[in-house]
């Protein structure tokens, strides 16, 4: 392990703890960010689903801009910009008192966040070999979660529900992580190659591929239910836990199981994983989909905290089955010549990342917290719609003859 940890290139290093900490600051003010806007700021539900909601539907589209921008460009370029872009938001939804600067924000958010992820990702692979880059990966998703764990128990420390300095101190782990990435970039030079024509051209392909490909085209509309499920974690789930009227320390109780949710992805990931020896990957996610619809419904019908828990490792399972197997999946349905274009088109799906949080917002204010049920169920049903359109799918695959048997 230390001798493959000494491999890694030093920007990758700097990439990969960076990672942790902006994680660990991310998760003590973003899950927070509802409570805030409705306790501090005097914003109602429906809105606050809109404006959460704003910065994934920006996100869609951003990923595709950024990740054109740092072939032609260079990665450094982008990532530095959008990082020091980014700690000028969390200075600004500190400072921000009208309703328009933080729909501005949010999406400044969700932009910065779909230029930074992708560059990085990139660059991640750019600097390591072949046979080490599922460990680098690896190595970079467990900083992420890492950080999921730690940061709400800062951030339930620092109030930050009640006031702004958990955004100001985000911002400037952001600058700092800016820095260091400048010094390291100017220390290792990286040679990159410009963008040829042809990979220009992977827009109008994914416009052509979704509309002949049926297999892609209803993967994409299934992982959008998909995402409107899993999407509550961070929008609604947040703001019934502040308010339901059968809880007390509301707050308290969604920080714990934020922090459940992080260590179970951390301890399920690779038993999970393991299962592509026996069912394929679009059994696992179908799976998940109905795991993560089954948690949902939990959240909203049970009021003791035990049972809370159950329900958010109900969930966090069905998170994982899907969003492991995801890549090897969208793997197995592409054509030879256009994975790229496939994976692009299926960053889409984070469509459903965009709608959740609108409709969660909209079900709390027309229902109430004290009809939690009504409102995770219907949430519930809505994800698991999920589950006939990607039956759907695997009938095309087999009608088809596509291979999306496991692998692993």
């Amino acid at each position: 392990m230390l001798m493959r940890l000494n491999s890694i290139h030093p920007i990758n290093k700097v990439l990969i703890f960076g990672t942790l900490f902006t994680r660990i600051a991310v998760f003590m003010t973003i899950p927070f960010l509802s409570i805030y806007l409705y306790k501090v700021k005097g914003i109602g539900l429906e809105m606050i689903g809109y404006i959460l909601g704003t910065s994934a539907l920006v996100s869609i589209f951003g990923g595709i801009i950024g990740g054109g921008l740092s072939d032609r460009y260079g990665r450094e370029k982008i990532i530095i910009l959008s990082i020091l872009c980014w700690s000028l938001v969390f200075i600004g939804i500190g400072l921000a008192d009208h309703l328009f600067l933080f729909f501005c924000l949010s999406g400044l958010n969700g932009l910065c966040q779909s230029f930074f992820e992708p560059t990085a990702r990139a660059l991640l692979s750019d600097l390591t070999k072949q046979e080490d880059k599922l460990f680098v990966f690896n190595l970079r998703y467990t900083a992420i979660n890492v950080g999921a764990a730690i940061g709400p128990l800062i951030g339930l420390w620092l109030g930050s529900s009640n006031n702004t300095f958990a955004f100001y101190l985000t911002s400037s782990i952001y600058i700092i992580y800016g820095i260091v990435l400048l010094v390291v970039f100017h220390k290792y030079k990286i040679n990159e190659k410009t963008v040829e024509l042809t990979k220009r051209i992977q827009l109008k392909e994914a416009v052509h591929t979704v509309k002949n490909d049926k297999v892609l085209l209803f993967s994409v509309i299934g992982f959008i239910f998909g995402f409107i499920g899993f999407s509550q974690f961070g929008s609604t789930m947040p703001q019934f836990f502040e308010n339901a009227p059968h809880l007390t320390n509301g707050v308290k109780i969604y920080s714990y199981l934020i922090i459940l949710n992080a260590i179970t992805v951390l301890m399920i990931q690779y038993p999970i994983t393991r299962i592509g020896k026996w069912i394929s990957p679009l059994f696992s996610i179908m799976i998940g989909i109905l795991f993560i619809s089954i948690g949902l419904f939990g959240i909203g019908l049970f009021k003791t905290a035990l049972f809370l828990v159950f329900s958010m490792i109900i969930f966090t399972i069905g998170e994982v089955m899907m969003f492991t197997m995801t890549d090897l999946f969208v793997d197995q349905i592409s054509k030879p010549s256009l994975k790229g274009t496939y994976f692009g088109v299926m960053a889409l799906s984070i469509l459903g990342g965009a709608l959740g949080p609108a409709i969660g917002g909209v079900l709390l204010g027309h229902y109430g917290f004290a009809a939690s049920e009504i409102v995770f169920g219907i949430l519930a049903a809505i994800n698991a719609i999920a589950f006939p359109i990607l039956i759907y799918v695997n009938y095309l695959n087999k009608k088809r003859g596509r291979r999306t048997d496991s692998t692993l």
